[in-house]
């Protein structure tokens, strides 16, 4: 049989340009050092396409992606990289040199007065039955584990703050806020890497509602929507320092901080749609 050459009027128009690579290796090999992990491809794909369930809670998800993650990331180039970044930017030096770490319990939130970003904090932890950190503290051993202690420390407070809610779609603020503020104070080579987890964490709480509760997807969008307007015009996010302003009623707070263009979602009713929050 004669082989037919291919014309390019024979491909169709949106695989034209494909060009096959050939390769020695015997398993998967990419340029992209997050297609070529295994644990990874996996938790996307379960991450961004399960249901929701009772059985195993959505913020499993966040904590499996971090230990991920720990192992695919160029953790000795993003040393070198915030070393450059700090040289630039004496703010962020500064920062750093401070190596703050909280300290508080709820007993010292619930003594701020009441209205006070303290006391909703600390009113939010014990209504819940919640733990002040998400995870346990430690001393950081690099400048990116501080990065990641201070973001894990003020996370539950950037919901406050952002405006929003303590619910699966209310993640989507402060989320959002991050993806959108770090890039505008952080180089892009650096920016990408810190902000890995962020991105895929909210965009699997996109994917789901999507796929799986779109009555409340419009709800989502409103919620990223709103804390990107955050994120686009407030000071930097990740160096801000809470503690300093627990006092303070949450506008006032929002004010001293540098958190601007805060236009709050209700997301509560439209999160009831995730099955776990039934």
């Amino acid at each position: 049989m004669r082989k037919t050459m291919q014309t390019n009027d024979d491909i169709p128009y949106l695989l034209r340009g494909i060009k096959g690579i050939a390769t020695q290796s015997s398993v998967l090999v990419s340029s992209s050092p997050y297609l070529n992990e295994p644990r990874l491809r996996d938790w996307i794909a379960t991450s961004f396409l399960r249901r929701s369930g009772k059985d195993r809670p959505t913020s499993a998800d966040s904590y499996e992606l971090h230990r991920i993650l720990r192992d695919v990331l160029d953790l000795d180039l993003i040393e070198t990289l915030f070393s450059e970044q700090r040289l630039k930017w004496p703010e962020l030096d500064k920062w750093f040199a401070e190596g703050f770490s909280s300290t508080f319990g709820v007993k010292d939130l619930l003594a701020h007065p009441e209205g006070s970003l303290g006391h909703t904090f600390g009113k939010y932890l014990t209504d819940n039955g919640f733990e002040i950190d998400i995870v346990p503290r430690f001393e950081p051993r690099s400048q990116f584990e501080y990065y990641a202690l201070r973001s894990g420390q003020t996370h539950d407070l950037e919901h406050i703050v952002t405006g929003g809610n303590f619910d699966i779609l209310g993640e989507l603020v402060p989320y959002f806020a991050r993806l959108s503020n770090v890039p505008r104070f952080l180089d892009p080579a650096l920016a990408g890497p810190v902000n890995a987890g962020q991105l895929l964490g909210a965009l699997r709480l996109l994917s789901r509602t999507g796929l799986h509760y779109q009555q409340s997807f419009l709800a989502a969008l409103a919620a990223a929507q709103a804390g990107m307007r955050v994120g686009e015009q407030s000071q930097p996010i990740f160096m801000m320092k809470y503690e300093d302003v627990f006092h303070l009623p949450i506008v006032e707070a929002r004010e001293a901080l540098g958190i601007r263009a805060v236009f709050p979602v209700d997301t509560s009713e439209a999160s009831l749609a995730w099955e776990e929050y039934r």
